[in-house]
């Protein structure tokens, strides 16, 4: 890339020849930036658009709500299933019904599928091309960009998904002193619910292009903005499972299993709409 065309993200490169008019972005990230052809023609490039409409990762494209030769597709339905069972999860009256091991088993399979979906999502960002125009590049399992907010987003996203894990299979375990309790299930409760908070609003930003927007009119913003909801509520559902020692019981049981439920919800209906997401033309969405 020629210095007449360097726009302060250098993970992406542009041919000599189109020249850069600008970009934009919160804090230190890059998120937008509009270029011009030769032949006069303007270029929006946007992250988020640029991650999420590759074919490194698609065998082919399938439709809108099947789609199962598509990474992109199966993040989505991965999430929504993960996000059914944390639902499940937390309705006293499935507990009830269930037991509470099984009621447990049922938070560590959603965690399961949290955990693929990251994965996946994970693959998707390493994966982008280093060009624009979607041409292909070799499959990423590991890459260390900090420069991308997404590669933030992802990394600390699946580094949460692994905190659930834990959290969730250690609840399975029903000889547990308290302090074990607190050690093993709810401290990493407590990280894997920052960590998708952090996630959440890494990706929220990098939608808006600042720290703080109001974009209706945008699927996309829909979908970031309902997981920081989700991930705020999966907080408050951290703060009242803190456990009391040495009783090992929760601080609010209500708040934990009402934060857990709404979080759960808002991640379902953020997952589903990536569904549309995948198949719409997002340059009208980030259009500059």
């Amino acid at each position: 890339m020629t210095d007449k065309n360097k726009y302060k993200s250098p993970y992406v490169d542009v041919p000599d020849d189109w020249q850069f008019l600008g970009s934009s972005g919160p804090g230190p990230f890059i998120t937008r930036a509009i270029f011009k052809t030769p032949a006069g023609e303007l270029v929006s490039w946007t992250s988020r658009y640029h991650r999420k409409h590759h074919f490194n990762l698609e065998i082919n494209k399938g439709s809108t709500w099947l789609a199962p030769g598509a990474v992109g597709w199966w993040i989505g339905v991965l999430f929504a299933i993960g996000s059914v069972c944390f639902a499940l999860g937390s309705l006293p009256s499935y507990t009830s019904f269930v037991g509470v091991f099984y009621d447990n088993l049922t938070y560590f399979t959603g965690s399961i599928f949290f955990t693929t979906a990251g994965f996946l999502q994970f693959l998707e960002t390493a994966s982008a091309p280093q060009e624009i125009g979607g041409i292909k590049s070799k499959l990423h399992f590991m890459f260390f960009q900090p420069t991308r907010i997404d590669w933030w987003s992802a990394g600390i996203q699946s580094l949460g998904t692994i905190f659930f894990n834990i959290s969730t299979f250690a609840a399975i375990i029903s000889i547990m002193s308290a302090s074990q309790a607190e050690l093993f299930v709810w401290s990493p409760d407590l990280y894997g619910s920052i960590c998708f908070l952090v996630s959440s609003y890494l990706v929220y930003i990098e939608v808006s292009h600042k720290f703080l927007s109001l974009q209706l009119q945008s699927l996309s913003w829909w979908i970031v903005f309902l997981n920081l909801v989700g991930s705020v509520a999966f907080g408050v559902s951290a703060a009242g499972a803190f456990i009391i020692l040495p009783s090992n019981q929760p601080f609010n049981p209500f708040l934990m299993n009402m934060g857990t439920f709404i979080g759960a919800v808002c991640f379902f209906a953020a997952a589903i709409l990536l569904l549309p997401e995948r198949t719409i033309n997002l340059n009208k969405v980030n259009n500059l």
